[in-house]
């Protein structure tokens, strides 16, 4: 496979952030403007109400209307994070993802509920089963206590044509290099862990499903056309020039998607802040944001790679 060849998807999936109001309410206006702003920036497709897009404080009424209001104003693909620990609440919302014009749906390990690899899999079956939607499976045992575990996938991917991709977090791409060839042809893997992009287009992977992707989409697009065109030494070099804005991304004192929502603030994307129980951001990021995407912007212009462009000039 190319960089050039074509995925379902796309290359570079941004789990985007959800703009709130100075009240802590949604603002789908801003949120719309930040979605096309992605797209234009290099982005493929959008993964909306994910992790980053504070999924856990958000109702269903909410999630549904940005759903909604983010496919009717990009063209790109958008993925709807349906997925919760709870079965039938899954299917439900996944319906509903399909029924406002989703492109995909975006499914979550249950968390909390600790079950077995035959509960996860009946839990996935149900709902791939009950909504038309094109589904990418999210494997993040450092947040949900459970691992998908790769007998599990490929069985899943048996009983259920429609479940064709995976959004791989779980930090193991020793263990992907030995399910990846176990997989469907169609089945697709992303990297759902930036730092880790290179390492697993290595052994398969066809692109990221991101959070520095939010300013450092060409970066990563980029990188990944580079190794799949076999330009490897340039995708080296473009993953080096990625790291500050990986290691950005996410702090003990501010976990995701705390750093992503001042580093768009900084970039003139009205988003505030984090809802409860993360809230405001501490002080120091603002000033490590502008510096961070100085850095990320000067480091890929140096390899010949564009950045993002700012809605407003970023402040000294």
């Amino acid at each position: 496979m190319t960089g050039g060849e074509l995925t379902r998807f796309g290359r570079v999936l941004t789990a985007m952030a959800t703009s709130m109001d100075s009240k802590g309410e949604v603002d789908y206006d801003a949120t719309v403007v930040l979605a096309r702003w992605l797209v234009d920036n290099g982005t493929d497709a959008l993964v909306v109400t994910g992790t980053t897009g504070e999924a856990p404080t958000l109702t269903d009424s909410e999630k549904i209307a940005l759903w909604e209001a983010v496919s009717s104003a990009v063209t790109v693909p958008v993925i709807a994070g349906s997925g919760s620990n709870d079965t039938l609440h899954s299917v439900q919302m996944t319906k509903k993802a399909k029924e406002v014009g989703a492109a995909g749906a975006l499914l979550v390990t249950p968390y909390y509920n600790r079950p077995p690899q035959s509960g996860i899999l009946a839990h996935f079956e149900a709902i791939a089963g009950a909504a038309d939607l094109p589904v990418i499976i999210y494997d993040i045992p450092v947040r949900t206590g459970r691992k998908v575990e790769g007998e599990t996938l490929i069985e899943l991917t048996r009983r259920c044509p429609t479940v064709v991709a995976l959004k791989d977090a779980a930090g193991d791409p020793a263990a992907t290099s030995k399910l990846a060839p176990n997989l469907p042809s169609y089945f697709e893997i992303y990297s759902g862990d930036d730092g880790l992009t290179l390492p697993l287009l290595a052994i398969g992977a066809v692109g990221v499903i991101g959070v520095a992707t939010h300013w450092a989409g060409f970066g990563f697009g980029a990188m990944i056309s580079s190794f799949l065109d076999g330009d490897k030494v340039r995708a080296k070099e473009i993953n080096e020039a990625l790291i500050p804005s990986v290691e950005f991304e996410s702090k003990p004192d501010a976990p995701n998607p705390m750093p992503v929502k001042v580093m768009l603030n900084e970039l003139g994307l009205h988003v505030g802040e984090t809802r409860l129980p993360l809230g405001a951001a501490p002080d120091y990021l603002k000033p490590e944001a502008r510096a961070v995407f100085s850095a990320t912007s000067a480091a890929l212009g140096a390899v010949g790679v564009k950045s993002a462009k700012p809605k407003r000039g970023i402040r000294g």
